[in-house]
């Protein structure tokens, strides 16, 4: 690959496709990575809540960030579970990604990416992910307040979650492999 070209991300069949030669507008966001051309923070007036909400459009499977400034961390409620004995800050606006039982992010923790849920993403949609698909045990669990039809209630760490609604998630290795050890 020349110096002046960059990769954009994997395609769904596994391969790459060499990108324009570089310049700042042409690198997508997910690779600089830029978040302020992916997300928008919005913090509610009078009150500590806010989320944030996509300024792109992405197809289901598609990387929308990289992590890429996290720091070690204990587990907290602005912590992400990245293996079975890391917990992380993101260090960035990807921590006003909330909890959602339909979400519309993954955290691949493996990969180090937030890719695109299953059912794609259109600028404005909020973005959320499954906590239980990287937490293990909840610093605090909580009751959760999606409102869509697959809410699950009282959201906990994978190890307090009912086995028969965790597998209609994807969830991290480290979760998985946790889950069959305690099987």
């Amino acid at each position: 690959m020349s110096p002046t070209a960059v990769s954009t991300p994997a395609a769904s069949n596994g391969t790459s496709h060499p990108a324009k030669p570089s310049t700042s507008s042409q690198i997508p966001a997910w690779v600089t990575p830029d978040l302020t051309r992916l997300l928008h923070v919005e913090h509610a007036p009078g009150s500590f809540t806010s989320r944030s909400v996509s300024l792109v459009n992405l197809p289901a499977g598609a990387v929308f960030a990289r992590i890429t400034n996290p720091t070690p961390a204990t587990c907290a409620y602005s912590s992400v579970q990245a293996s079975r004995d890391l917990h992380i800050e993101l260090n960035c606006d990807l921590v006003y990604t909330n909890h959602s039982c339909k979400p519309s992010l993954i955290f691949d923790m493996e990969a180090w990416e937030v890719k695109v849920g299953g059912g794609g993403l259109k600028a404005g949609d909020e973005l959320t992910f499954f906590y239980p698909s990287t937490e293990w045990d909840m610093a605090q669990p909580f009751e959760c307040l999606c409102k869509t039809a697959e809410c699950r209630g009282r959201i906990l760490g994978a190890k307090d979650m009912d086995r028969g609604v965790l597998r209609e998630y994807w969830l991290n290795r480290h979760i998985e492999e946790m889950l069959e050890e305690k099987a």
